[in-house]
């Protein structure tokens, strides 16, 4: 489907204007849409990867720069303290794409990439939805990817309950050294047990934590890596990988927001 590429901000918070790339179709009715969050190391092309298979499927996508917004430097040194502070770029994010005319506002997911992921899951937590929502609904679907799976229900803050109800896709590499062993599936069951919302959890064996980013291979030190004991992260493209995650995701969006 041909896009157009718009250069948009918005105001998340007082005095927080947010910014990103807004596609949306040159033609037809009002298009499903999906809001495009970047990792700690800011936006660096894993967003417009997924994008480009978006598109073609017919969604539309909005990816933001949050930490532009907050004047930050990328990496783990430079983020907020905590993802709960970028909830309001992602509500926000709802809310200026509910307003867009080419874009359908009852059909709008959300994906992030680590920080982002992260961000994806809180936004399903009814209790961190709600006081951005004024009485609207949420987001219609949730695509996480390799969202440091150790942390959930660990970290205050960073609870799963009360979910929304609105299906969710987790993704992950069974390499990933945010997570110890077994991490990413004693997640994915805890959330099909308590069965608050759909769930589907996907994990690529020999993959890394950012998988997908298709950029040179690179070390990286993160304070809540390795189950939060902090140490060394590899970041490393693997292809297989990014194209089954590529395809599992635009299978989601698709069913979700149909």
């Amino acid at each position: 489907m041909r896009m157009r590429t718009s250069y948009v901000a918005y105001e998340a918070a007082p005095g927080l204007t947010v910014a990103g790339a807004l596609s949306t179709p040159t033609e037809g009715p009002p298009a499903p849409a999906v809001l495009i969050c970047h990792g700690s190391d800011g936006v660096d092309g894993r967003g417009a990867f997924h994008a480009a298979a978006l598109h073609e499927a017919g969604i539309a996508t909005l990816e933001i720069d949050m930490w532009a917004a907050r004047g930050t430097n990328r990496g783990a040194a430079g983020r907020p303290r905590s993802p709960l502070e970028t909830l309001a770029d992602a509500f926000g994010a709802l809310k200026f794409l509910r307003a867009q005319p080419e874009i359908d506002p009852a059909r709008i997911g959300i994906m992030g990439f680590s920080w982002g992921g992260v961000v994806t899951l809180l936004s399903a937590v009814k209790a961190n939805a709600e006081p951005y929502l004024d009485g609207q609904p949420g987001f219609s679907a949730h695509a996480a990817f390799y969202p440091v799976c150790w942390a959930y229900d660990a970290v205050p803050g960073l609870g799963l309950t009360g979910l929304t109800g609105a299906p969710i896709l987790i993704q992950t590499g069974e390499a990933d050294a945010y997570d110890p062993p077994g991490a990413a599936q004693a997640l994915f069951e805890r959330l099909q047990v308590r069965g608050e919302a759909p769930v589907r959890g996907v994990a690529y064996p020999e993959a890394t934590h950012g998988f997908d980013r298709d950029l040179p291979a690179q070390t990286i030190n993160d304070p809540f890596a390795h189950a939060g004991k902090g140490g060394p992260v590899l970041m490393a493209f693997h292809p297989q990988a990014a194209q089954a995650a590529r395809k599992e995701a635009v299978t989601f969006f698709l069913e979700a927001l149909a």
